[in-house]
């Protein structure tokens, strides 16, 4: 199938004009037969990828995912953009499954969704072979492998599809899979050979932020002053800490429940309800939240307690900002969460697993105590390089962490790495902490350490300030814990060196909590719309939570917040207008357009200084200066390097570098643009412009109808004249 008619599909039941990276390439694997493993990180595109394929291709596509609301958010945004799914779950009496099975047999749907324990019935996979499948599409795909952070029994039943059904392909996606838990998918699918698809993990709109505990509630609540009205998630390590920090959210005037397994079904439910429906702004959860959840405007997700691995990690902090709006991620960390969980962990009966799990814990940590780019370690635990020497999506590289004062703790240290030595470097960090602290507790007596001379020295000193003292000097390399002499402590070389060579020892005070001024500028930042069009934004979104209770449906299945901003600051009067705008399909804007477009154009009635921007071609003001990443296209170019050529050098897509020489162009820095478009074209371009009056590329493109010409030539002649007219 070419490119045009899946543009063509694309723009009719999605409202996007271009595709995602990857995507184009992906869907055309899945129409060609071809097996597919897909890795794409939330708010990527993924669920475009088979849900295309099944409109432009004959029969049903058959989806696997794991969880009943999962399912359901997924068919009511499909049915919402008229295309016909459904599912099959427990939720269904055995009636409304076989209507909808006869349904599907007699063509009636385009996507058929069910759960994977499903297919261990005899019964359900012969009623499958009766369907025109197509394609099947194995969402979460993670949860098949034992080296996964989300391993699940049902999944493993997903093998008997390779044999019972091998003329279909087979899509597997996933949103976060090491490479390890990616060969694993593929060995227990039976797809060996399935083509590979990588995106970037990079999520550019996260911002990840990592602050040291001083009083875990108070500083939480710093965090979610200037948040408050926004959607978020809190994950808590407990059941009983989800309900304990809900209660306390709601004394402070936040709208806030808790979600965990341990809560009645029925509970469970509403809860999960209420925040999908925005009839409550936080859920504090404990990890069995959020996977079934497709909201898309989360604007933050708190780590109240310190996850068990990156994997689970990213994937939880990923169900923030999936509409691509600028989202906060907060870890709140103290060195005692880690002591917590290696007991948890050492609890565990699954030998094999004991020593992964204590890997990851460590990764974890070593994440929140690092000193360089947060974003830059996330990444390359996935296998993905990352060059730049400042991301400006994390407190290390934004400057807003805590700044640790080094002070001289050579006497302390010295204390503590000599009674390590005097104990023959057989003890963790808790005993050594005892000796210095004088505490004969029965272990200290029966080795005879109570008569070191390094017994009760440290009985000034805080066992908590012992504690972060043993945390900073393995931090800084003056110790290490070996594994396989239960976590016993060695001096590392450099540790030896300071003792025996009385070196000083210089090392982090516990840094302060409280958010810094700076962090708050950053945040007031992001929120990009002015005064008066974030007025019409927050009457959008009351329409938008009116239609949504109307159909009893999440207000994000109506439009993204993405969408209201576009509406808000483009203000768009019509219908046909409405269809511009970036995330708007044919059929929203023709069932949905007359209730927002009548509700700007009351807005714009009681504001007559304001003028509809999507109305008449404008001029946008110039920005100050191109970005950083930005420049360091613009240079290239400016070095003669094509725009293929620097996609390939930094492992970026060519839309983000194209996106990159626009703002350059915007800025002045690229004043010629004969290698960007070519010269015959440009006067064409200029001319569809002024026969559309529009500021919109689509209709411009459509307008134009030549194959030759791309958005990335209408940006960039825009971009040129908008800065030359100025």
């Amino acid at each position: 199938m070419d490119d045009r008619h899946l543009l063509i599909a694309l723009e009719k039941y999605f409202g996007y004009t271009t595709f995602r990276p990857l995507q184009r390439e992906i869907i055309k694997d899945a129409l060609a037969g071809k097996d597919t493993f897909v890795l794409m990180p939330t708010g990527g595109g993924k669920s475009l990828c088979f849900q295309l394929p099944s409109l432009v291709s004959e029969g049903v596509t058959v989806v696997i995912s794991p969880l009943i609301a999962l399912m359901k958010d997924q068919v009511d945004a499909m049915t919402s953009s008229g295309i016909q799914a459904t599912f099959i779950n427990s939720s269904l009496s055995q009636d409304q499954i076989s209507e909808r099975l006869k349904d599907a047999r007699e063509g009636r749907y385009k996507l058929l969704y069910c759960a994977p324990e499903r297919l261990a019935s005899t019964r359900f996979l012969s009623t499958l072979s009766s369907l025109d499948i197509t394609l099947f599409a194995i969402d979460e795909a993670h949860c098949i492998s034992q080296w996964g952070h989300d391993f699940r029994e049902d999944y493993r039943k997903l093998q008997i599809l390779r044999n019972s059904f091998p003329g279909v392909p087979l899509m597997a996606l996933t949103a976060t899979a090491t490479p390890k838990v990616a060969e694993d998918i593929l060995v227990q699918l039976r797809i060996p050979q399935a083509k590979k698809y990588q995106a970037s993990f990079d999520r550019p709109n996260l911002t990840y932020l990592v602050r040291r505990k001083s009083d875990a509630f108070e500083d939480l609540l710093d965090f979610l002053r200037p948040r408050k009205g926004e959607s978020g998630i809190v994950y808590c390590l407990s059941r009983k800490s989800t309900e304990a920090v809900a209660e306390k959210l709601r004394a402070r005037g936040f709208k806030a429940v808790a979600y965990h397994a341990g809560l009645d079904n029925a509970v469970r439910a509403k809860h999960q309800e209420l925040f999908i429906r925005e009839e409550v702004d936080i859920v504090c959860a404990t990890i069995a939240f959020g996977m079934g959840i497709d909201k898309s405007n989360v604007r933050f997700v708190v780590h109240y307690d310190l996850p068990k691995n990156l994997e689970g990690y990213y994937q939880e902090t990923g169900r923030a900002g999936r509409d691509g709006l600028p989202s906060d991620c907060l870890l709140l960390y103290a060195p005692s969460d880690k002591v917590r969980m290696q007991r948890l962990i050492e609890l565990s009966e699954d030998d094999i697993r004991v020593e992964q799990n204590k890997d990851d814990l460590e990764l974890v940590c070593r994440f929140a105590e690092a000193r360089t780019c947060r974003k830059k370690m996330v990444l390359e635990y996935f296998g993905e390089a990352y060059s730049l020497p400042n991301c400006g999506k994390c407190d290390i590289c934004l400057g807003t962490s805590p700044k640790e004062e080094l002070i001289d703790v050579t006497v302390a240290a010295q204390k503590f790495l000599s009674t390590i030595i005097r104990t023959s470097q057989k003890f963790g960090a808790k005993y050594i902490v005892s000796i210095l602290r004088g505490k004969e507790d029965e272990r200290v007596l029966h080795n005879r350490h109570h008569q070191l001379s390094t017994f009760g020295i440290g009985k000034d000193i805080k066992e908590k300030d012992w504690t972060h003292l043993a945390a900073e000097l393995e931090r800084e390399g003056y110790i290490l814990r070996d594994r396989n002499d239960f976590n016993s402590l060695k001096l590392t070389r450099k540790g030896n060196e300071a003792l025996v060579g009385r070196q000083n020892i210089l090392l982090a005070t516990a840094p302060k909590t409280r958010k810094s001024e700076s962090e708050e500028e950053v945040h007031s930042a992001i929120q990009d719309l002015p005064a008066r069009n974030a007025e019409l934004f927050e009457r959008l979104r009351i329409l938008r939570k009116l239609i949504a209770d109307e159909r009893e449906l999440p207000p994000y299945v109506i439009f993204h917040d993405s969408v209201l901003k576009q509406m808000a600051a483009l203000l768009p009067l019509t219908s046909t207008a409405l269809l511009q705008l970036s995330g708007v399909g044919e059929k929203k804007a023709e069932d949905l357009g007359p209730r927002f477009t009548g509700a700007i154009r009351e807005f714009v009635n009681d504001h007559p200084d304001i003028t509809p921007v999507g109305i008449t071609r404008s001029t946008p003001a110039p920005t100050k200066s191109t970005s950083d990443t930005a420049l360091a296209s613009v240079k290239l170019f400016q070095r003669g390097v094509s725009l293929y050529e620097i996609a390939k050098e930094r492992g970026l897509t060519q839309t983000t570098v194209a996106n990159h020489l626009e703002e350059g162009i915007k800025n002045g820095e690229i004043t010629d643009i004969a290698r960007l478009v070519p010269p015959h074209l440009i006067d064409r371009i200029r001319n569809a412009f002024a026969a559309t009056g529009s500021v919109f590329l689509k209709p411009v493109l459509n307008h134009l109808n030549d194959v030759t010409i791309t958005y990335d030539h209408l940006k960039f002649v825009r971009a040129y004249d908008d800065r030359t007219s100025n």
